[in-house]
């Protein structure tokens, strides 16, 4: 196929320069050369783009994008240049600047942002209902953006504290034999919640909070009896509850309060034969307003590029052993 070439006058806004788009030593634009594999040729703001006809569109729809981007104030960085490139790789229903534009505010003015368009519907379904299921494989920031949504609830005065709840499936070992109190037997379960708040508050803001029970992390067997008001209630790892733990926590949830639910059904470690509650939990509720199930795929992975890469092999692998199943199956029926 012949090289095209593209050109376009790029305007800025006050304040805002073709400095911005280029990056550091031109940073931006080699990247973006590199990845659609065009050459890309500056003059003034004018730019010219060649390669091959379907390469230089998508670079062109991007690079229109980032000077949007720039222009609305929205920063741009390494970071969000690769995100932007999977956007649109992605063929998202949204533009980068769309999905940018969604953001939180958890401390100190730091602002945590929806980095695709499923992350961009779950943070919108989290401020718009009160039960919220985030479904969706690892990566895909189903628990850091929940904690980042509740952070925030605390910091606007919305609630009165966080609820961290993860269920303790154990490998082999009973809680009682493990060493310490109930906080050090339970500790290593929660530790991913912590690693979230470290982030999002000062380490002593948190500690703080810890001990008032502003912020509280337990167990799923401790949640029955309680009816928690005014609380921002997380529940991670939902994939490991049975449906009667499922039925128990849901009806925890006491006056002003928001409830997230979090899970991968690909990643279930229960026993063998014991139904998840997070599976059947959709055809139970799935008609009750201000309750929205929100499903992230291998798409709003946001962790190393490789990851998303892993997702989807294991998701074709996954899908071929089902297939080879329902072969042999035929196969004994025909016999």
């Amino acid at each position: 196929m012949s090289n095209v070439s593209n050109k376009l006058k790029l305007e800025f806004k006050k304040n805002h320069s073709i400095a911005e788009l280029l990056g550091e030593r031109d940073s931006f634009i080699k990247q973006i050369e590199k990845n659609f594999e065009v050459d890309i040729f500056v003059l003034g703001n004018n730019i010219e783009i060649t390669g091959e006809k379907k390469n230089v569109e998508n670079a062109t729809g991007l690079i229109n994008d980032l000077v949007l981007q720039i222009n609305i104030g929205q920063k741009l960085n390494l970071q969000k240049l690769s995100d932007s490139i999977q956007i649109m790789e992605n063929k998202s229903t949204l533009k980068p600047h769309e999905i940018f534009d969604n953001f939180i505010i958890v401390n100190n003015g730091k602002k945590i942002k929806a980095r695709t368009e499923g992350q961009k519907k779950y943070i919108e379904a989290i401020k718009n209902n009160t039960i919220v299921f985030g479904i969706g494989p690892a990566g895909t920031g189903k628990t850091y953006l929940a904690l980042a949504m509740a952070v925030s609830a605390l910091k606007a005065n919305e609630v009165g504290r966080i609820v961290l709840v993860k269920p303790v499936v154990e490998a082999g070992e009973k809680l009682g034999f493990l060493p310490g109190d109930l906080y050090d037997k339970v500790n290593p379960f929660l530790k991913p919640l912590y690693d979230g708040l470290y982030e999002m508050l000062d380490i002593e803001i948190f500690q703080q909070y810890m001990e008032m029970n502003i912020i509280e992390v337990i167990p799923l067997a401790y949640m029955r009896g309680r009816t928690l008001n005014d609380s921002f209630i997380i529940l991670d790892e939902a994939q490991n509850t049975s449906p009667e733990q499922m039925k128990m926590f849901l009806t925890r949830l006491g006056f002003g309060s928001k409830v997230v639910i979090t899970g991968d059904i690909t990643q279930i470690d229960l026993p063998e034969g014991k139904q998840s509650g997070l599976i059947i939990v959709n055809n139970i509720l799935k008609d009750i307003s201000g309750i929205e199930f929100v499903y992230l795929t291998a798409d709003d992975v946001v962790r190393h590029n490789l990851v998303q890469k892993i997702v989807n092999a294991y998701k074709a692998y996954e899908e071929d052993l089902i297939g080879k199943s329902k072969v042999k199956e035929s196969e004994k029926k025909e016999e």
